[in-house]
């Protein structure tokens, strides 16, 4: 494979950018994935920055995150350094309101001091993926180095023809995707999706799901031996409360399941929005039980617990090991990687049958899908599950409990992340095999691409102009401050690995973190 006339090799160490506004502190399974590559990255022996935003009260400048190399013997200590950029997210989001060119200085000068080979942006609402894309074409080539290659990962699924946000979305989504030399989605129906809002050709655009981390995620024998022998069933939900999430069906869905089974109880964990209208729920639920002296609702407020966020693996699967059920109500989900842990843990999962979902627990032995994403099916559903718990507390499915624990098996071993990062490394070197991108080229790209969409030549001019603006104002940028003197991180023999206790003293902001301060759930 090459690269700009030169062979790329696959042993050969690279310097990474990793941006999204969606980032540790922050919980999710952008945040999760991003962390999770990283740090497979720097245990490889490449160099990974993180750019983000910063986040309240105190948490910007730069911090280094220590990681291990389980590779090695030696007691060989890296870091993934990450910047918080002095921008803040829109209230109640983890989005940054678009910056536009205001951004493209400090991206501009991180890029060139860290000597960034590739950059790979994550997740279509984050605002400052997109700019990083559009910046970091602008770059010049300094030194005879070669131009900043670019990799887009798609998280998320939008309706092609929705809502006013899902337009405007898409139609910049198909503006940034392509400054991008390759696009990863998480699953084929976010491959799609992604390729019709934005146009892509189909050899662009990959597949890489989503991993566990097997040592964080395993069935806990002494408290599921505990829970046979018990007579209540715990139903644990993980999940952002947010409505895009299901939280409306919850709200239906939970009453009917208290008032049908007397046996059940619901563990929900996660915070947004949604949790107001659940603890409502809760409330009105036992003023029912009380006014109607009905004895299948008693307690509701023990029998609903809502627990808020779960920080971390190890929080994550306690959490999932405290019930028998996982319910996943998503109206739209791309891969739903809760799904994927809570059966590394042991539980039947019930889920609707939305996006990548099917995609992600092929054996019929692992997740019940509803018929429909509707709070009735999705009922129906959750008590075939329900009877499957019963039979095997009973001791009836002895068998199916010895398949299932194959599945766990199966299921740790296929979904990991070095698997991951290896299929991401293959898509890295042919993003770096791609020629260099003049102006013109991305301009002519622009034109015909969004010429004949909706909008027409109005929306593909006003795109033109603001790429022209932007190479214009990286021009001056050169010129003001050229990128030769912009000092540059202390590198080894030109492998990119950083002393990072210099870059400590020298920036007076960084701080070092160690992995446990770390949650992905």
């Amino acid at each position: 494979m090459r690269c700009a006339g030169k062979a790329v090799s696959r042993d050969v160490r690279l310097v990474r950018a990793l941006v999204s506004d969606f980032f540790y502190p922050g919980v999710g399974g952008v945040e999760g994935h991003m962390l999770a590559i990283g740090r497979e990255l720097v245990a490889r022996g490449h160099t990974v920055i993180v750019i983000t935003h910063a986040y309240a009260p105190d948490r910007t400048g730069i911090r280094h995150l220590s990681v291990s190399s389980p590779t090695t013997s030696e007691p060989q200590v890296r870091t993934l350094k990450i910047y918080h950029l002095p921008l803040l997210p829109v209230p109640g989001t983890q989005a940054t309101l678009p910056q536009f060119f205001a951004s493209h200085p400090l991206i501009r000068t991180i890029l060139l001091r860290e000597r960034v080979q590739l950059l790979h942006a994550h997740q279509a609402l984050s605002s400052l993926a997109h700019e990083a894309l559009l910046h970091a074409r602008c770059l010049p080539l300094h030194a005879g180095g070669q131009q900043v290659r670019a990799v887009f990962t798609d998280h998320s699924l939008f309706d092609l023809q929705g809502d006013a946000a899902s337009v405007l979305t898409n139609r910049l989504l198909r503006f940034a995707l392509g400054e991008a030399d390759r696009v990863v989605c998480v699953s084929y129906t976010g491959k799609e999706n992604t390729s019709l809002r934005a146009r892509l050709e189909g050899e662009k655009v990959a597949v890489i799901p989503n991993a566990v981390d097997a040592g964080h995620f395993y069935p806990d024998v002494t408290t599921t031996r505990s829970r046979e022998r018990g007579s209540r069933i715990t139903i644990v939900i993980l999940s952002r409360l947010t409505h895009r999430k299901g939280v409306s069906l919850l709200t239906r869905l939970i009453p009917s399941i208290c008032r049908r089974h007397p046996d059940v109880d619901f563990l929900i964990g996660g915070d947004g929005p949604g949790r107001v209208v659940l603890e409502q729920m809760r409330e009105k639920m036992n003023t029912v039980a009380l006014t109607t002296e009905d004895t299948a609702l008693p307690h509701q407020l023990e029998r609903v617990r809502l627990v808020g966020n779960v920080l971390g693996p190890t929080a994550v699967r306690e959490h999932l090991q405290s019930g028998q059920l996982f319910l996943s109500a998503s109206l739209t989900e791309a891969f739903g990687t809760t799904l994927v842990e809570a059966a590394a843990c042991g539980l039947l999962c019930v889920a609707t049958p939305v996006g990548g979902v099917p995609e992600v627990l092929p054996q019929p032995g692992r997740m019940i899908l509803a018929e429909r994403a509707e709070w009735r099916s999705l009922r129906d559903a959750l008590e075939v599950g329900l009877e499957r718990v019963r039979a095997q507390q009973r001791g009836e499915e002895k068998e199916m409990v010895e398949d299932e624990e194959d599945d766990e098996a199966s299921l740790r071993s296929t979904y990991t992340w070095p698997r991951v990062v290896n299929r991401l490394e293959r898509v890295y070197l042919e993003a770096l095999a791609q020629p260099p991108v003049t102006t013109l080229d991305r301009l002519k790209r622009v034109w015909e691409k969004d010429a004949d969409a909706r909008g027409g030549s109005f929306g593909a001019l006003v795109f033109c102009i603001v790429l022209a603006t932007d190479v214009v104002f990286s021009c001056f940028l050169e010129w003001f401050w050229p990128g030769e003197e912009i000092e540059k991180v202390w590198s080894d023999e030109g492998s990119g690995e950083q002393e990072s206790e210099n870059e400590g003293s020298e920036e007076g902001q960084a701080e070092v973190e160690s992995e446990d301060d770390y949650g992905d759930s």
